[in-house]
C-alpha cells in the first residue's frame, strides 16, 4: 500500500514538472523562415529594434512592441519602461550571435530589416522578451506567423505581473467609452463582451455596448473578411462572445479600433 501511495506522488511530481516545462515553452523558434543572416549585436536602440555588426541597416524585430524610446526625435516622450525594454533586450544579446528569421515582408518603409531574431543557443529573442514582460504582440496582415503561440506567452506574462504589466498604463482595457476616449490614437488591448454584431455594406461591426453612437466598436473591412473565412472564424457569430481586441484606438462615433487581420481578435472561453 505504502509502494502504490510512493508511485502515485512519483507519477504527480513528474504530471507537475511536465506540465510546468510546457507552460515554459509556448512556442518554437522560427527556423522554417528564410535566413536573413546572423552577426553580433553592435548596439541596441530600444526594445525592438537592434543592428548588427556588418549589416547596413537596423532590424525592426517582428511581432512585437516594445515601449517607445525618443531615439533622437525632438519632442518625443519616452513611453514608460522604455528604458527597461531595451536594457531586457541588451541584456539577453550580451556576448551573443543572433540569427536573422525574414518574415513575408522583409523591410518596412523605412528599409530597416523586418526579422524574428533567434540566439546562437536557439533562445527565439521575441518569446522570451514576451515571457519577461517587456513588450505586447504587435502583428500585421503580412507578418503575422506565430501570433497565437505568442499571444499564450502574451497572457501568462500579464497575469504575472512581470515588465511593462506591473504598470497600470499598460493594463488591459475595458470597452468602457469613456475610459477608451482617453486613450485616443494610442495602441490598446480591450477586452469585453460583444452585445451585437452587423454587417453593413460588406463591412462588419462588433458593438460593445447598446449605442454604437457613441460606445465601443470594432470593425471589419470587407477586403479583410476573406482572412476570416479562411480562419473559419465568423464575426457575425461572436455575439455574446468575450473577445480581447489589440489595435489603435480611433474616434468615430466613439472609440474603434479597426481590424485588418484575425490575429488581432482573441475569443476567449
Amino acid at each position: 500500500m505504502r509502494r502504490a501511495k510512493l508511485g502515485k506522488i512519483f507519477i504527480f511530481q513528474v504530471w507537475v514538472v511536465l506540465t510546468l516545462c510546457g507552460a515554459a515553452a509556448f512556442a518554437a523558434p522560427p527556423d522554417t523562415l528564410p535566413d536573413g543572416g546572423s552577426g553580433n549585436v553592435k548596439a541596441v536602440m530600444d526594445g525592438d529594434s537592434l543592428r548588427l555588426d556588418g549589416i547596413g541597416v537596423d532590424v525592426r524585430m517582428l511581432a512585437i512592441q516594445a515601449p517607445k524610446l525618443p531615439k533622437g526625435r525632438k519632442g518625443f516622450k519616452a513611453w514608460p519602461e522604455g528604458a527597461g525594454a531595451q536594457a531586457a533586450l541588451t541584456a539577453l544579446v550580451k556576448d551573443h550571435k543572433v540569427t536573422l528569421r525574414l518574415g513575408t515582408t522583409p523591410r518596412d518603409r523605412n528599409g530597416r530589416i523586418l526579422a524574428h531574431v533567434v540566439r546562437d543557443d536557439g533562445l527565439w529573442l521575441q518569446e522570451e522578451l514576451l515571457r519577461e514582460g517587456w513588450v505586447r504582440v504587435y502583428t500585421f496582415p503580412d507578418n503575422r506567423q506565430f501570433a497565437p503561440e505568442l499571444l499564450k506567452v502574451e497572457q501568462e506574462a500579464r497575469a504575472a505581473h512581470r515588465g511593462i504589466w506591473a504598470d497600470p498604463i499598460y493594463a488591459v482595457r475595458s470597452p468602457d467609452p469613456e475610459t477608451l476616449t482617453k486613450d485616443i490614437g494610442t495602441f490598446q488591448i480591450v477586452e469585453g463582451r460583444v452585445t451585437n454584431t452587423a454587417k453593413v455594406k460588406g463591412r462588419v461591426y462588433l458593438n460593445f455596448g447598446e449605442d454604437f453612437r457613441t460606445d465601443f466598436t470594432t470593425t471589419i473591412p470587407p477586403d479583410v473578411l476573406p482572412m476570416f473565412t479562411k480562419a473559419k472564424i465568423n464575426p457575425l457569430s461572436l455575439k455574446d462572445k468575450t473577445i480581447r481586441v489589440h489595435g489603435y484606438v480611433r474616434s468615430y462615433n466613439g472609440p474603434v479600433i479597426d481590424i485588418s487581420h484575425p490575429e488581432q481578435i482573441e475569443i476567449l472561453p
